[in-house]
Protein backbone atom coordinates (compact mmCIF):
# COMPACT_ATOMS: atom_id res chain seq x y z
CA UNK A 1 0.00 0.00 0.00
CA UNK A 2 0.95 3.40 -1.08
CA UNK A 3 2.00 5.69 1.86
CA UNK A 4 -0.81 8.15 2.86
CA UNK A 5 0.34 11.82 1.86
CA UNK A 6 -1.18 14.45 4.31
CA UNK A 7 -1.74 18.08 3.41
CA UNK A 8 -2.22 20.55 6.11
CA UNK A 9 -4.23 24.24 5.20
CA UNK A 10 -3.98 27.13 7.70
CA UNK A 11 -6.85 29.39 7.34
CA UNK A 12 -7.78 32.75 9.26
CA UNK A 13 -9.79 31.72 11.97
CA UNK A 14 -8.66 30.82 15.62
CA UNK A 15 -5.33 29.52 15.12
CA UNK A 16 -4.40 26.55 17.44
CA UNK A 17 -0.48 27.15 16.95
CA UNK A 18 0.63 25.14 19.45
CA UNK A 19 -1.03 21.45 18.09
CA UNK A 20 0.22 22.87 14.46
CA UNK A 21 3.65 23.11 16.14
CA UNK A 22 3.60 19.95 17.51
CA UNK A 23 2.53 18.17 14.24
CA UNK A 24 4.60 20.46 11.81
CA UNK A 25 8.36 19.30 13.51
CA UNK A 26 7.12 15.58 13.95
CA UNK A 27 7.32 15.55 10.32
CA UNK A 28 3.55 14.70 9.91
CA UNK A 29 2.52 17.09 6.99
CA UNK A 30 4.39 16.58 3.53
CA UNK A 31 3.15 19.96 1.66
CA UNK A 32 1.99 23.33 4.21
CA UNK A 33 -1.16 25.64 2.18
CA UNK A 34 -1.47 28.89 3.20
CA UNK A 35 -5.09 29.93 2.59
CA UNK A 36 -5.70 34.10 2.94
CA UNK A 37 -4.90 35.11 6.28
CA UNK A 38 -3.65 31.79 7.61
CA UNK A 39 -0.02 33.26 5.50
CA UNK A 40 0.35 35.39 8.85
CA UNK A 41 0.06 33.21 11.32
CA UNK A 42 2.68 30.89 9.76
CA UNK A 43 5.42 33.72 9.07
CA UNK A 44 4.45 34.57 12.80
CA UNK A 45 5.94 30.76 13.60
CA UNK A 46 8.63 31.29 10.97
CA UNK A 47 6.92 28.67 8.59
CA UNK A 48 7.18 29.10 4.74
CA UNK A 49 4.36 27.64 3.37
CA UNK A 50 4.27 25.44 0.12
CA UNK A 51 1.73 27.96 -1.21
CA UNK A 52 -0.55 30.37 -0.86
CA UNK A 53 -3.92 30.44 -1.94
CA UNK A 54 -7.05 32.83 -2.01
CA UNK A 55 -8.01 36.28 -3.10
CA UNK A 56 -5.85 37.56 -0.33
CA UNK A 57 -8.47 40.13 0.89
CA UNK A 58 -8.23 39.35 4.48
CA UNK A 59 -4.73 39.65 4.53
CA UNK A 60 -4.29 42.64 2.80
CA UNK A 61 -1.71 41.88 0.39
CA UNK A 62 -0.36 39.13 -1.95
CA UNK A 63 2.38 37.35 -0.43
CA UNK A 64 5.85 36.08 -1.37
CA UNK A 65 5.69 32.29 -1.23
CA UNK A 66 7.42 29.50 -3.25
CA UNK A 67 3.68 29.05 -5.17
CA UNK A 68 1.16 31.30 -5.15
CA UNK A 69 -2.38 30.94 -6.31
CA UNK A 70 -4.28 33.83 -6.35
CA UNK A 71 -8.20 33.68 -6.95
CA UNK A 72 -10.26 37.01 -7.63
CA UNK A 73 -12.59 38.34 -4.56
CA UNK A 74 -16.34 37.96 -6.20
CA UNK A 75 -16.42 33.92 -7.13
CA UNK A 76 -18.44 31.65 -5.56
CA UNK A 77 -16.45 29.20 -3.82
CA UNK A 78 -14.76 30.53 -0.52
CA UNK A 79 -10.95 30.42 0.04
CA UNK A 80 -11.03 27.17 2.06
CA UNK A 81 -13.64 25.32 -0.30
CA UNK A 82 -10.70 26.40 -3.00
CA UNK A 83 -7.64 25.05 -0.96
CA UNK A 84 -9.29 21.98 -0.07
CA UNK A 85 -10.02 21.07 -3.92
CA UNK A 86 -6.74 21.74 -4.56
CA UNK A 87 -5.68 19.62 -2.11
CA UNK A 88 -7.76 16.66 -3.76
CA UNK A 89 -6.59 17.92 -7.43
CA UNK A 90 -3.02 17.16 -5.95
CA UNK A 91 -3.77 13.89 -4.80
CA UNK A 92 -3.10 14.16 -0.76
CA UNK A 93 -5.58 11.76 1.05
CA UNK A 94 -5.42 12.74 4.82
CA UNK A 95 -6.06 17.05 5.04
CA UNK A 96 -5.39 18.79 8.47
CA UNK A 97 -7.31 22.38 8.65
CA UNK A 98 -6.23 24.91 11.14
CA UNK A 99 -8.07 28.45 11.22
CA UNK A 100 -11.17 26.91 9.89
CA UNK A 101 -13.30 27.18 13.80
CA UNK A 102 -14.26 29.67 15.62
CA UNK A 103 -15.17 32.86 14.27
CA UNK A 104 -18.13 33.78 12.57
CA UNK A 105 -20.50 31.90 12.55
CA UNK A 106 -21.49 31.48 9.01
CA UNK A 107 -17.75 30.76 8.02
CA UNK A 108 -17.85 28.00 10.71
CA UNK A 109 -20.67 26.45 9.06
CA UNK A 110 -19.46 26.75 5.77
CA UNK A 111 -16.27 25.31 6.69
CA UNK A 112 -17.99 22.30 8.18
CA UNK A 113 -20.24 22.25 5.16
CA UNK A 114 -16.60 22.13 3.16
CA UNK A 115 -15.23 19.10 5.33
CA UNK A 116 -18.57 16.85 4.66
CA UNK A 117 -18.10 17.54 0.79
CA UNK A 118 -14.45 16.59 0.46
CA UNK A 119 -15.01 13.70 2.81
CA UNK A 120 -17.49 12.05 -0.23
CA UNK A 121 -15.44 13.07 -2.42
CA UNK A 122 -12.89 11.09 -0.78
CA UNK A 123 -10.74 13.24 1.66
CA UNK A 124 -9.70 12.24 4.95
CA UNK A 125 -10.86 16.08 6.70
CA UNK A 126 -10.13 16.74 9.94
CA UNK A 127 -10.30 20.50 11.16
CA UNK A 128 -8.23 21.23 14.59
CA UNK A 129 -9.70 24.14 16.65
CA UNK A 130 -8.63 25.32 19.84
CA UNK A 131 -9.48 22.33 22.10
CA UNK A 132 -11.23 20.16 20.07
CA UNK A 133 -11.23 18.46 16.13
CA UNK A 134 -13.82 17.72 13.96
CA UNK A 135 -13.04 14.66 11.58
CA UNK A 136 -15.41 14.09 8.49
CA UNK A 137 -16.47 11.03 8.36
CA UNK A 138 -18.05 9.25 5.69
CA UNK A 139 -19.15 5.48 5.27
CA UNK A 140 -18.43 2.75 5.15
CA UNK A 141 -15.46 3.50 7.84
CA UNK A 142 -14.40 3.77 11.70
CA UNK A 143 -12.58 6.46 13.63
CA UNK A 144 -10.39 5.48 16.08
CA UNK A 145 -10.58 8.50 19.21
CA UNK A 146 -6.92 9.59 21.19
CA UNK A 147 -7.36 7.48 24.52
CA UNK A 148 -8.39 9.72 27.08
CA UNK A 149 -10.04 9.81 30.65
CA UNK A 150 -12.79 12.14 30.28
CA UNK A 151 -14.02 14.49 27.58
CA UNK A 152 -17.01 15.22 25.25
CA UNK A 153 -17.57 13.15 21.81
CA UNK A 154 -20.38 14.82 19.51
CA UNK A 155 -21.45 13.75 16.51
CA UNK A 156 -23.66 15.29 14.06
CA UNK A 157 -25.65 13.83 10.72
CA UNK A 158 -24.27 15.74 7.72
CA UNK A 159 -26.81 13.40 5.67
CA UNK A 160 -30.66 13.22 5.58
CA UNK A 161 -29.39 9.74 6.63
CA UNK A 162 -26.93 8.03 8.32
CA UNK A 163 -27.00 4.43 8.57
CA UNK A 164 -25.14 1.84 10.63
CA UNK A 165 -23.54 4.29 13.53
CA UNK A 166 -22.09 2.50 16.12
CA UNK A 167 -20.05 4.43 19.36
CA UNK A 168 -17.85 1.96 21.69
CA UNK A 169 -16.17 2.97 24.49
CA UNK A 170 -17.72 5.51 25.99
CA UNK A 171 -20.54 6.21 28.49
CA UNK A 172 -23.45 5.67 25.76
CA UNK A 173 -23.23 3.54 23.40
CA UNK A 174 -24.95 3.30 20.09
CA UNK A 175 -24.66 -0.42 18.45
CA UNK A 176 -25.92 -0.17 14.72
CA UNK A 177 -28.41 2.73 14.89
CA UNK A 178 -29.73 5.39 12.32
CA UNK A 179 -29.25 8.93 12.72
CA UNK A 180 -30.36 12.02 11.06
CA UNK A 181 -29.93 15.27 10.17
CA UNK A 182 -32.86 16.06 12.42
CA UNK A 183 -31.95 14.96 15.54
CA UNK A 184 -29.54 16.16 18.50
CA UNK A 185 -29.23 12.33 19.27
CA UNK A 186 -25.73 11.91 18.55
CA UNK A 187 -24.87 15.05 21.02
CA UNK A 188 -22.72 15.09 24.10
CA UNK A 189 -21.41 11.60 24.61
CA UNK A 190 -18.39 11.02 26.98
CA UNK A 191 -15.13 9.41 26.92
CA UNK A 192 -14.56 7.03 29.42
CA UNK A 193 -11.11 6.23 29.81
CA UNK A 194 -11.15 3.35 27.56
CA UNK A 195 -10.24 2.91 23.86
CA UNK A 196 -13.22 4.48 21.99
CA UNK A 197 -14.50 4.62 18.51
CA UNK A 198 -16.87 5.92 16.18
CA UNK A 199 -18.14 3.66 13.00
CA UNK A 200 -20.53 4.39 10.31
CA UNK A 201 -21.71 1.90 7.64
CA UNK A 202 -23.49 4.64 5.21
CA UNK A 203 -23.99 8.72 5.18
CA UNK A 204 -21.85 11.62 6.08
CA UNK A 205 -21.14 12.95 10.27
CA UNK A 206 -19.14 15.03 11.73
CA UNK A 207 -16.95 13.91 14.98
CA UNK A 208 -16.53 16.21 17.39
CA UNK A 209 -13.80 15.22 19.99
CA UNK A 210 -11.16 17.04 22.14
CA UNK A 211 -7.68 17.16 22.14
CA UNK A 212 -5.15 15.29 24.07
Amino acid sequence: MADVRTCVLVAASQFNARDFRERYEAGLFDYVMAVDAGFAYLEDLGVRPDMALGDFDSLGYVPTCQRVSRFPREKDQSDLELALERAKTMRYDDVYVYGALGGRIDFELSNLQAAAKYSEAGLCVTLVGEDCAVRALTGPDVLDLPLMDSGTVSVIAMSDRCTGMIERGMVYSLDDEPLTNRESRGVSNELAGLPASVGIASGTVLVFYPLP
